[in-house]
């Protein structure tokens, strides 16, 4: 993955989005924190994918995920 600050992207946005269309990831930075990421489509459509795939596996317990959420969200303690 590529840094690229927000001024650096605007001034040769060109040339950063032919790195993308070629499989690069471009991570923008905005005063030197990272605000965005430029990915091609195809790459964002196997991220979601992939994360479909670990939650349909079984990997995620959708009920454990979203007690634990609502306890840190009202501050709750068994």
């Amino acid at each position: 993955m590529k840094l690229v600050s927000a001024t650096e992207l605007q001034n040769n946005f060109g040339k950063y989005l032919k790195e993308v269309q070629n499989g690069e990831e471009i991570m923008i930075l905005k005063n030197g924190k990272n605000v965005a990421r430029l990915i091609s489509e195809k790459t964002r459509v196997e991220f979601l994918s992939d994360s479909l795939a670990g939650i349909l596996s079984g990997e995620v317990n959708l009920d454990e995920e979203r007690e634990k959420a609502l306890r840190e969200k009202y501050g709750l303690t068994d």
